[in-house]
């Protein structure tokens, strides 16, 4: 008899074992550079190249870009080849997030 207490306890313990429950819950998503959007806007600030993991042996053409909404700054990554030769510095862009397990967060970029 009287045991309700520590069943609620319980269960409100053990449900942050269940992964959905806590990546609902912490508030994670709102840290992340685009604060839990689809897409976001920035500035070109410099043009970078990322050299891949091993082993792969490339450089992937990004961009620097600093957020409108909250100012930090991310590298984008710049799709195709040759497109690193249209992008101006101080250009707007509006970024998608496309790979959210990627190792270095990476973002499409395409110029408005």
């Amino acid at each position: 008899m009287g045991a309700g207490r520590k069943l609620k306890t319980h269960r409100r313990n053990q449900r942050w074992a269940d992964k959905a429950y806590k990546k609902s819950h912490l508030g994670n998503e709102w840290k992340k550079p685009f604060a839990g959007s689809s897409h976001a806007k920035g500035i070109v600030l410099e043009k970078i190249g990322i050299e891949a993991k091993q082993p792969n042996s490339a450089i992937r053409k990004c961009a620097r870009v600093q957020l409108v909404k909250n100012g930090k700054k991310i590298a984008a990554f710049v799709p195709n080849d040759g497109c690193l030769n249209y992008i101006e510095e101080n250009v707007f862009f509006i970024q998608s997030s496309l790979s959210l397990n990627a190792y270095l967060k990476t973002y499409g970029a395409s110029e408005i």
